[in-house]
């Protein structure tokens, strides 16, 4: 059980580092269109900071989790009975 939470946690990672991924090449497409509304404008550089900041994060915390977890995983193929035995 312990190993496919692992396996699950290690898949949502790899997701995350998708999101950020695709957060960075939103960005150019996006930016026009929000360029355009008028609240926006005048912050329109703390707008790409907050883009830019969340799509790290994401690419950050999904490579958190990938490691923590794979290297879990890894540990617990080590640690596993012999099957032989």
């Amino acid at each position: 059980m312990e190993n496919t939470k692992a396996r699950l946690q290690l898949i949502w990672g790899v997701l995350l580092v998708l999101a950020g991924i695709g957060v960075f090449f939103r960005i150019p497409q996006v930016m026009p269109q929000i360029k355009q509304i008028a609240y926006f404008a005048s912050i329109i550089g703390f707008v790409y900071f907050c883009f830019y900041l969340l799509g790290i994060m994401l690419i950050a915390g999904g490579l958190k989790k990938i490691y923590d977890h794979s290297k879990k995983l890894k540990h617990d193929e080590n640690t596993r009975p012999n099957a032989k035995g």
